[in-house]
């Protein structure tokens, strides 16, 4: 039969302890000034070398050039106390799980009295302590509190709570911690190079991560995969399966897909998490462990080089460009609601609709109101606005065009003679395209690929505000924001602009006046401020208002109102005079302009409500080349119920 690493590579003096250099350094101390104490009281978790240093302690006591801090190893008392040794009759370990009760303390009460058959202490090593009994603890208190001068307890616990305050005030205590993860990666190494065997330097983080500072624990793991280990030695996958951690490529695949918000991505990894039989906890467990290196990273960029991280140099730069990507706030907002969703995955039915849901909450930022998500909206909105600008151009505004923008949004010739245009490649990414752009009429605009959600269009004015100028850079970001909620209003938006920015209020200006008065409906604008929230944050108020935009030559029925023929006055003369008493004259419509010129009235007249689909198809707005105008007006009728409006 093998046997087992950690009884094979046990401690056998103070100097091959490992992680516990504030605890052997002042008991060699001690020993070394002959200060001994007739009582002990090793504390700390499992696996960190209490019951090891109690017998090392012992056997530095009883070792025939003792007390020493290095005992000699070729006397009897050293070759009985060695880990792998036969035992002495003066050192007895006691197991108080199963002799913690008053009749056992009795019993060694009685024994205590004898002196050592053959070494100098008689030593008493009582492990799991706290499993003493408070009668047992009572019973043992005198005898702990004036022993024999041969007499030595040491006493070993995970719990040192439990241990009775009057005993506990009666020894030198000594608490023990968990191993670095650093210190017990480097023991790992040295028992591979002994033991002869190929393990990938990938699997060792695994190993140590999954002994959680227990040097016990890790060697048990190694124990494991060494024992299973086939002719290329232990590998990565061979590790992942047989541990049950999750996959480092299905870490990365969810972090980059919650880097650009890829909710299709985020739950596709989520299914393959379930279909390859990983616990929802574990992942969630270890998604969380990532998220804390990807923080400590962001903020210690030369965190592996300082042992922060324990990572290979590729897997630290990846991780590096991950949490430049999303950011300090988004990675804190993350390991929170992370951390939070843990708890709430005790006992539950669905742990993987608990961690559908955890996905859901850090894709949804704008469904939160406390601190942290306000944090992540400002953070992307400045990263946002950093990626629009660029070094090369003085740019101060970016416009949205749109097919019914009014010319006055939209940059003269003049003034785009070399500008930078952003277009979109891909979330968070930009591609710049710089030089000249050549203008074919006074107001065209610079075109881009149909990728791009909207064209940008980059001008080089001083007259617009800082404000308008951001809030003109994210309204495509706005539409569609809209267009996931109603593809009405997204349509109706397409024929609106921003006019002006003062503090929260934002003002559009419609070519068209019955588009403007239904983008005014309480629903349209509550839809248009809900976008602007998830995009920008905060609160917001639109108003809306007609602009007017008459082809030349044609007379600006938006502004002006029509005269009476019969009262000599011609169209946009304004009102004309009427008689004192006199009932006022009821405008007179002008004439029809030809299909493709007349301008769109203030009000629609009655009469326009009854026009067929012959009329359509004889003015050219058949259903084979629809207009938008009139599309609008047909919405607008729709809506009202075919009423007549008043003139």
């Amino acid at each position: 039969m093998a046997l087992a690493l950690y009884r094979k590579y046990r401690s056998a003096t103070f100097a091959e302890v490992i992680g516990q250099e504030h605890v052997t350094g002042p008991l060699m101390q001690a020993l070394t000034s002959g200060k001994i104490n007739h009582a002990y009281l090793f504390s700390g978790p499992r696996g960190c070398g209490k019951t090891s240093s109690a017998r090392i302690l012992a056997r530095s006591l009883n070792c025939i050039e003792g007390p020493t801090p290095t005992p000699c190893g070729v006397c009897d008392s050293c070759k009985d106390l060695a880990p792998n040794g036969s035992g002495s009759i003066d050192v007895i370990e006691i197991d108080a799980a199963s002799h913690g009760g008053v009749d056992d303390a009795r019993d060694l009460r009685e024994r205590a009295y004898y002196a050592p058959a053959r070494d100098r202490y008689k030593v008493y090593i009582i492990d799991e302590a706290h499993m003493v009994t408070t009668q047992g603890f009572n019973a043992l208190l005198k005898l702990v509190e004036e022993p024999p001068d041969f007499l030595v307890f040491i006493f070993a616990t995970t719990e040192p709570d439990k241990v009775l305050q009057t005993i506990r005030s009666r020894t030198h205590h000594y608490p023990f911690r968990l191993i670095p993860p650093s210190t017990l990666r480097a023991h790992l190494e040295r028992i591979c190079i002994a033991e002869n065997a190929t393990v990938e330097p990938s699997v060792l983080p695994l190993v140590v991560r999954s002994g959680g500072g227990s040097a016990r624990d890790a060697l048990s793991i190694l124990d494991q995969l060494l024992a299973g280990a086939g002719p290329a030695g232990v590998t990565y996958s061979m590790a992942v399966g047989l541990l049950g951690v999750t996959d480092s490529a299905l870490l990365d695949d969810m972090i980059d897909s919650l880097a650009v918000g890829d909710s299709a991505s985020v739950y596709a990894t989520i299914d393959r998490v379930v279909e390859a039989g990983h616990d929802p906890r574990r992942f969630a467990a270890d998604l969380l462990e990532r998220f804390r290196d990807l923080m400590v990273i962001d903020s210690v960029p030369d965190a592996a080089e300082r042992g922060l991280i324990d990572y290979p140099a590729d897997r630290a730069d990846r991780m590096a460009d991950q949490s430049r990507r999303i950011g300090t706030a988004t990675l804190v907002r993350f390991a929170d609601i992370t951390h939070t969703t843990l708890t709430d995955m005790r006992g539950t039915t669905s742990p993987r609709l608990m961690l559908e849901l955890l996905c859901a909450r850090m894709l949804l930022p704008d469904a939160a109101a406390d601190s942290a998500a306000l944090l992540q909206r400002l953070e992307r909105l400045e990263r946002r606005q950093g990626m629009a600008l660029t070094a090369d151009a003085p740019v101060t505004a970016v416009t949205p065009v749109s097919p019914v923008a009014p010319a006055a949004a939209v940059p003269s010739a003049a003034a785009v003679t070399s500008a930078t245009a952003v277009v979109p490649d891909a979330p968070g990414h930009p591609v710049e395209q710089s030089g000249p752009v050549e203008q074919s009429g006074p107001v065209e605009a610079v075109t881009a690929p149909a990728a791009a959600a909207n064209v940008a269009t980059v001008a080089a004015t001083s007259s617009a505000t800082s404000d308008s100028a951001g809030l003109r850079r994210i309204w495509p970001d706005v539409l569609e924001q809209v267009k996931h909620r109603s593809r009405r209003t997204h349509a109706l938006l397409d024929h609106a602009s921003i006019t002006e920015v003062e503090g929260t209020l934002i003002r559009l200006g419609v070519s068209s006046a019955p588009i403007a008065k239904m983008i005014s409906d309480d629903k349209n604008l509550s839809l248009l401020r809900d976008a602007l929230t998830s995009v920008v944050g905060g609160g917001w108020q639109v108003e809306v208002s007609p602009v007017a935009s008459t082809p030349a030559g044609q007379p600006d029925v938006l502004s002006s109102t029509e005269a009476s023929p019969s009262d000599g006055g011609q169209p946009g003369d304004g009102p004309a005079e009427q008689p004192e008493g006199a009932r006022p004259a009821r405008p007179v419509r002008p004439t029809r302009p030809p299909v493709g010129e007349r301008a769109i009235p203030a009000e629609p007249p009655p009469e326009d409500y009854g026009v067929d689909e012959e009329s359509d198809a004889r003015e050219g707005h058949g259903r084979g080349s629809v207009d938008p105008e009139a599309a609008a007006m047909e919405l607008l009728k729709s809506s009202l119920g075919a009423r007549p409006m008043d003139s």
